[in-house]
């Protein structure tokens, strides 16, 4: 078994930082999707708490998108148009938060999970 890792707080932010949040996580996994959207977007994402996500700047910058069931809700910066972030469908208290967007994030030793999206009915 892995030892526990140490819940640290990661900054994160769009490609123009106009959207800028931050999350406190362990990383205890990584998941990828194979939904309409996230298989387009390619996103790594660690799933956070929405306790554990603070939006620091730009609320007033993202835009959000919706579709099928209208649960999740897909948010990107209007600016630059990257997608930093996202409210889960299947936990809606819980945010699925792009690591790519995260300052000096280094996925090594982080397993990661497919998760199968598109057979959700």
């Amino acid at each position: 078994m892995e030892p526990k890792r140490q819940v640290n707080t990661y900054r994160g932010s769009c490609h123009c930082q106009a959207v800028q949040f931050e999350i406190d996580t362990d990383f205890p996994e990584l998941t990828t999707c194979d939904c309409s959207i996230c298989s387009r977007k390619n996103a790594l994402m660690v799933k956070v708490h929405e306790s554990s996500m603070r939006i620091l700047a730009g609320e007033d910058a993202l835009t959000a998108y919706q579709f099928h069931t209208h649960t999740a809700t897909h948010y990107f910066c209007k600016v630059c148009g990257i997608y930093p972030f996202h409210r889960k469908r299947v936990t809606p208290d819980h945010f699925g938060v792009n690591v790519f967007c995260l300052e000096g994030f280094d996925q090594d030793g982080i397993p990661a999970r497919a998760t199968v999206g598109k057979g959700m009915a």
